[in-house]
């Protein structure tokens, strides 16, 4: 069968715009056999092995997983049994018979100019990180944001975004969960009205699209290569982004070799700390809000053994006062629970409550919906892990912590956790408890790091 000419101009389009800046399998190519291989043997399209070999033994070439765990066996169409990649397999197998596909030729950038369409007023600490970030992007840097939770961090961003898609650059804003993802896109959308943006998350509607300003799980960047002029890692020290050497390797694949690298975070790790301290990554630090108020300082309450109040069906009184006196007064509650088992029990004990319930975790279908019911002012208390520990605000919320001393609770997930309350200038002050059966060193540490914030915030003032 014979392709006129225009078709096969129109389709080179649809393949380029595919694979421009990705690196995707042949199960996620809805093109041809013969359109691909004339594009390879043209040099348009370059095709990777899948997984290479070094001295080290296996190694993906998609997520970068070099851990010889993660490589099995599975039987293919032919005769021979193929090696696959377990770490990355949710997002389509790769194996060793399998190539990666991308394109050859760099894009050029064709978009229009933006115009920040956003409103609002910097504080001095946005004003003068948003002038290193410009700064950093001009000179294609790595750089830190260490800016406490509550300072508007996704503001300070807006002068370096513009500045940045006006230069014909392409900006990513990656974050490890799909909850920041919900919360920031919106929030992007209102403040560039009318640029082109996509959100990527697990069954976003934008998967496959290469925009200026794109917000991103971490995961997503797996399917891109080369692709982002200024990549911005929101929250770098949150699970999975953290632990996983995969999705850091993404984030690396992802971004072009010349390009900018900022990290974001309230809490950010050691690692980046010392290279701060060392002169080896330039950095800005903002300790406090944008409202200037400072960060609530947790109490720590005993309320027994409450495991074993769980066990029985019950959740310890002092818990059920403290919600009761707030959602009495119209105040929403977030109570931090440290597993979905004991989440469920909670959840259960709640039932009976006089109050408007809901419960989410990770692999909760409906989060997203109750989380926004939430926000609505729908619900009065939101049962959650510490999935939504990071990148949820809500109007006028109080927090508390149910076993503050579990060891998931570490100092950089309490210190997050308790920065969910007083984030607007409305309702600057607010709750924030510890409950617990036994003070731990990271509760410790969490309540001495944010004193050190506001006090470092009062001398800056």
């Amino acid at each position: 069968m014979i392709v006129p000419a225009e078709k096969t101009i129109s389709f080179s389009k649809e393949l380029r715009q595919t694979l421009q800046s990705r690196h995707l399998l042949r199960t996620e190519l809805p093109f041809s056999d013969e359109l691909i291989e004339w594009h390879i043997g043209n040099g348009y399209i370059a095709a990777q092995n899948s997984i290479s070999i070094n001295k080290r033994g296996y190694r993906c070439n998609r997520c970068g997983q070099n851990d010889q765990r993660y490589f099995s066996f599975y039987h293919s169409s032919s005769e021979n049994n193929r090696i696959y990649c377990r770490s990355c397999v949710m997002m389509g197998r790769v194996s060793e018979d399998v190539p990666l596909y991308s394109w050859k030729e760099e894009d050029e950038p064709n978009w229009q100019p933006i115009k920040l369409t956003w409103d609002g007023e910097l504080s001095s600490g946005q004003q003068k990180a948003a002038k290193v970030l410009i700064e950093a992007i001009s000179k294609k840097e790595e750089l830190l944001i260490w800016a406490v939770c509550g300072a508007g961090k996704t503001e300070l961003l807006f002068p370096g975004i513009e500045s940045a898609l006006n230069q014909g650059l392409r900006v990513c804003i990656a974050t490890p969960r799909t909850d920041v993802v919900l919360e920031l896109a919106p929030r992007l959308k209102a403040a560039f009205q009318g640029a082109d943006i996509s959100a990527l998350y697990g069954g976003s509607d934008d998967k496959g699209r290469l925009s200026p300003l794109m917000i991103s799980t971490t995961h997503q960047l797996l399917r891109y290569k080369n692709a982002f002029d200024v990549m911005i890692v929101d929250e770098v020290d949150a699970f999975p982004y953290s632990a996983d050497q995969t999705l850091q390797f993404a984030v690396q694949k992802a971004r072009k070799k010349n390009s900018t690298l900022v990290y974001l975070s309230a809490t950010p790790p050691q690692e980046l700390k010392r290279k701060t301290l060392n002169g080896k990554l330039h950095s800005v630090r903002i300790p406090a809000r944008h409202h200037r108020k400072p960060l609530p300082d947790p109490r720590f309450l005993w309320c027994g053994n409450w495991k074993k109040k769980l066990n029985r069906n019950k959740i310890p009184p002092v818990i059920i006062r403290w919600i009761q006196c707030h959602v009495k007064e119209g105040r929403p509650v977030f109570l931090f629970v440290p597993s979905v088992s004991v989440l469920e029990k909670a959840a259960a004990c709640f039932k009976n409550m006089n109050c408007r319930t809901a419960s989410v975790h990770a692999e909760d279908k409906h989060r997203k919906e109750k989380v926004q019911q939430f926000r609505d002012g729908q619900l009065d208390l939101l049962l959650t892990t510490t999935i939504l520990e990071r990148g949820v605000t809500v109007p006028k919320v109080q927090t508390g912590v149910l076993g503050a001393e579990s060891p998931i609770f570490t100092e950089s997930a309490l210190v997050q956790i308790a920065g969910r309350t007083g984030r607007h200038k409305e309702h600057a002050d607010g709750d924030v408890i510890f409950f617990h059966y036994g003070k731990t060193k990271s509760m410790l540490d969490a309540k001495k790091h944010i004193k050190e914030m506001n006090d470092l915030a009062a001398k800056n003032d």
